[in-house]
């Protein structure tokens, strides 16, 4: 399906492919094709070859670069931790669908970082800014500034959430001491 501007669309359906636009607001691309995010009428610029939506309901929450996210990390593999995006920072709309990021351990902080189990762990809370977005799983996040980073950390040991002293966090439950890349704003 090639859509027109002005055609009725939902979301998920084929509004064209990515060598003849560039997918723009409420869109998203998908193996080569470019699809609706959102429920709406399709707007295309044909002079910057660019489609997207115009919202019909009220503007959810997009996941755009630039914005801060609030998520919690799902899995820290190798060099890339997954998060789970929950909400967009001080935009109070539920987000369209759900959306998954990953930090790459190059964008965890400034400076070296041998092992990125030192920044995240599993079921914590962090604060990142989008530098990138391909599609619903594809979201690349940093959390190399020192306003980001993660706003609670979970204990790996008991599960509890743990509390900041200097450089690193500690449980109070069991006791145990962990590192992380902290945000400014941690709330432990």
């Amino acid at each position: 399906m090639k859509a027109k501007s002005g055609d009725f669309v939902l979301p998920g359906d084929v509004l064209g492919v990515t060598e003849e636009f560039v997918p723009s607001e409420w869109t998203y691309e998908e193996d080569g094709e470019i699809k609706s995010l959102v429920v709406g009428k399709v707007a295309i610029d044909e002079k910057n070859k660019k489609i997207s939506i115009i919202p019909k309901t009220g503007t959810p929450a997009p996941v755009e670069v630039g914005k801060t996210i609030v998520g919690q990390i799902t899995e820290v593999r190798g060099q890339r931790a997954s998060v789970k995006i929950e909400k967009i920072k001080g935009i109070d709309r539920e987000l369209t669908t759900s959306f998954v990021g990953g930090i790459h351990i190059s964008q965890a902080q400034k400076g070296y970082l041998s092992k990125l189990t030192e920044a995240f762990r599993i079921g914590d809370i962090v604060e990142a800014k989008v530098t990138k977005v391909i599609g619903l799983d594809n979201v690349d996040l940093t959390t190399a500034n020192e306003e980001l980073g993660v706003l609670k950390a979970m204990c790996t040991k008991c599960r509890h959430y743990m509390v900041k002293t200097d450089n690193e966090v500690v449980c109070l439950n069991c006791g145990r001491k962990e590192r992380r890349k902290l945000s400014a704003h941690y709330k432990g």
